[in-house]
This record gives structure tokens, C-alpha cells and sequence, in this order.
């Protein structure tokens, strides 16, 4: 048997190092140098934790502050505009990639099933349909898989609603210019300084949750639809969208 093919041969140049090992072990130990410690101070690691946590509380309930003295007359606008568009059959066409993807499902989710004391919206994610998304992924590209769908669902009676953290990804740029072709109301939801959203020609309402946190963004854009929402459903309540 040669050196190359032995048991216990060096792996390949460029190939993970094997779990156990000592670069294994050192990598783990940068991420969690209490667990690889010869005595751990368990009080100095919770003290650690909850400064972390405390921090972090701070950041997010600071970033939702700024949001809402920025944008709260912006946010009740663009919620009577939607309470219009729902109150004449109009639907919720939400969509992102990721992360953003999920959060879109938890829109269109919270349009479409309130809950038994509130009133269902006509809500669709566009990333739910793996079927749609993979054909138009692997046929055309990625680049249109909202756009696509947009040109096939949308009307001007509807909304679209896109997430993003960064406010760059070219499907949601080119799936908000197709929403904005077909006369539909359209929201972005970005973080950052609002990235290429800002950009836009013809877009409705942008909202920016200006952190460079992805963590953050995320967690102040879920404030901001829930928002969104929850103006919407009064809008409607208050006759608004009738008007």
C-alpha cells in the first residue's frame, strides 16, 4: 500500500482539516474558548452573555425608534394606500431571497391568516412555490424568478412587497420594476442606506432599517410589516380603504 492511500495519510492541500484535529480544535476554540478552557468562570461567562444580550436590546429598541420618528407618518400612508388596494379585490404579492424569503412567507401569512378574531387579506410569498421557483431558476435564471411571476399574477389593483437587507439583489430590483410596469403599488423594505431600492424609479414607499447589522435589520423590518399590517387592518376597520 503507498503513503498516499495509507490510513492516517495527510489530507489533500486545500481540504477541510478532519473533525478532531488540531486546526479542528483551534477553530472551535476561537468561537467558544470557555468550552476548551482548563477551568471555566462560569460567572464571568454569564456576566459576558448578559452584556451581550443587554447590548443588543439596546441596538434593536434604538434602531425601532429611529424607524418610527422617521417613517411613522410614511408607514400610515403607505397602509391606507394599501387598505385601498385590498378594499377594491386587490392582493399581497411579497417576496425576497434568504432570510428575506422567510420573512416574506410570515407577511403574506399574516395578511392571509390573521387569526380568528382578525380579517384575511388575499396574500401570496413568491418564494413558497418551490416547483416555480426552481423551473424559472433553472430555465431562465435567478434574476427573474420574482418578475415572472409578477407579470403573471400582478394587476394594477395589487401590491408588491420586497425584502431585502441590503437593497441590491437584481431579482427584487427587476420584480419591483416589473410591479411598477404593471401600475401596482409597491413597498420596499431594505436595511443599509436603503442600497439600489433607493434608486428606483416609481417606487412607492421604502422603508430602511439604517444598520449594518444584518441581525438587526431583519428584526427591526419584522416591527416594520407587522406595523404595516396592523395600520392596514384599521384602515379597512375605519373605512378608509373605501374612500
Amino acid at each position: 500500500m503507498s503513503p498516499a492511500s495509507s490510513h492516517g495519510s495527510p489530507a489533500p492541500h486545500g481540504s477541510p482539516a478532519p473533525h478532531g484535529s488540531p486546526a479542528d480544535t483551534s477553530a472551535m476554540e476561537a468561537l467558544y474558548p470557555f468550552l476548551y478552557a482548563g477551568k471555566t468562570d462560569v460567572a464571568a461567562v454569564l456576566e459576558g452573555v448578559r452584556h451581550s444580550t443587554v447590548a443588543k436590546v439596546r441596538e434593536i429598541t434604538e434602531l425601532r425608534s429611529a424607524v418610527a420618528t422617521r417613517d411613522s407618518a410614511l408607514l400610515l400612508a403607505c397602509a391606507q394606500e394599501m387598505a385601498v388596494r385590498f378594499a377594491t379585490g386587490g392582493r399581497l404579492l411579497a417576496f425576497g431571497n434568504g432570510g428575506s424569503a422567510t420573512d416574506a412567507q410570515q407577511i403574506a401569512t399574516l395578511f392571509l391568516n390573521p387569526g380568528p378574531a382578525g380579517r384575511p387579506l388575499p396574500a401570496f410569498g413568491l418564494a413558497n412555490d418551490t416547483a416555480v421557483v426552481t423551473a424559472l431558476c433553472n430555465d431562465i435564471g435567478v434574476d427573474v424568478v420574482f418578475a415572472r411571476q409578477i407579470a403573471a399574477f400582478g394587476g394594477p389593483q395589487d401590491i408588491a412587497v420586497a425584502l431585502s437587507t441590503s437593497g441590491n439583489s437584481e431579482n427584487l430590483l427587476r420584480g419591483l420594476d416589473e410591479a411598477v410596469r404593471r401600475g401596482m403599488l409597491t413597498v420596499g423594505i431594505a436595511g443599509y442606506d436603503g442600497g439600489k431600492m433607493s434608486e428606483l424609479d416609481g417606487l412607492d414607499y421604502l422603508f430602511v432599517a439604517p444598520s449594518s447589522s444584518v441581525h438587526r435589520i431583519q428584526e427591526a423590518q419584522t416591527t416594520i410589516y407587522h406595523a404595516l399590517w396592523e395600520l392596514t387592518v384599521a384602515a379597512l376597520g375605519d373605512g378608509e380603504g373605501l374612500r
